[in-house]
């Protein structure tokens, strides 16, 4: 499980990105909920993951509408399957509106880049 935590701030909203790689969508929901089982990310507003597998990407964006797909639609571009990848949000009081997307994207781009 490869973690960067505090990826980026917008407007008082903290960002980390997670992943690994999991063959299953009950693989993906396990590693979301071990991740979950460190308190910080528990208590997050979202962790919203997507993850490409051979039957079809799977998505959950936990309440962040949209993310999900935003999440998958990188995946696809860089042809990661078998991967799966969480953005986690603490919301930070102030909406974010459509610029919510474009830091879900910064944070999937972080990961992937990342070594």
């Amino acid at each position: 499980m490869k973690i960067i935590e505090n990826v980026l701030t917008d407007r008082g909203s903290k960002y980390a990105v997670s992943g690994g790689p999991v063959e299953s969508a009950e693989e993906a929901r396990a590693f979301v909920k071990t991740l979950c089982r460190k308190k910080k990310f528990a208590k997050a507003t979202h962790n919203t993951w997507a993850v490409l597998l051979p039957n079809g990407p799977i998505k959950n964006d936990d309440g962040e509408a949209g993310a999900g797909m935003v999440i998958v639609r990188m995946l696809e571009r860089e042809e990661r399957y078998g991967e799966i990848v969480v953005v986690t949000r603490w919301f930070g009081g102030t909406k974010l509106g459509g610029d919510r997307f474009r830091r879900v994207a910064d944070a999937v781009r972080a990961y992937l880049d990342a070594p």
